[in-house]
């Protein structure tokens, strides 16, 4: 496998009301972030009166990049190590500070995952969310804290699929 891997996204403003950006308010914050293969999503300003409740903004990707990247290796190392998870859910939040120049940055953002494993060692299926931390692509990329508060629950078994043939 490369050791380099690139990305290509298409983000394309589609605010445009008729008189470009000649006003603050006079054109909108929608865009679209395209990626081939995959739906658009439909994306808008993080702060202010004009986010569209009806997209995603930047600050909300972000934290859904670091919680499905945490997500994606867990899962990984759980099935390496014998650890069953039929549900997995992250109520994650993120911290976004606010300079008085205008500017601002991220500050923090904190991983609540639930998890529900029906066998294997509760206390390995906690411990590999440090090393699910440590080896995150996203959470390694960030000059902010990520942490991590996770719950664990013992669950029944899933259905075994039947035998086929």
């Amino acid at each position: 496998m490369s050791s380099e891997h690139r990305y290509h996204v298409q983000v394309t403003w589609t605010g445009n009301l008729g008189s470009g950006t000649r006003e603050y308010r006079g054109y909108a914050r929608a865009h679209s972030i395209e990626i081939p293969g995959a739906p658009a999503i439909l994306a808008t300003s993080g702060l202010g009166p004009r986010r569209d409740p009806d997209r995603v903004d930047p600050e909300e990707l972000l934290v859904s990049a670091l919680s499905s990247c945490h997500l994606l290796t867990y899962l990984h190392l759980c099935s390496r190590d014998g650890i069953v998870v039929t549900e997995y859910t992250d109520g994650a939040e993120g911290t976004l500070r606010l300079d008085p120049g205008g500017g601002g940055r991220m500050v923090s953002v904190t991983l609540h995952p639930r998890v529900v494993i029906s066998d294997g060692s509760p206390e390995r299926a906690n411990e590999l969310h440090e090393e699910a931390h440590r080896t995150c692509f996203i959470a390694s990329s960030v000059n902010f804290p990520v942490t991590c508060e996770p719950s664990l629950v013992r669950g029944p078994s899933p259905p075994v699929p039947p035998r086929t043939g």
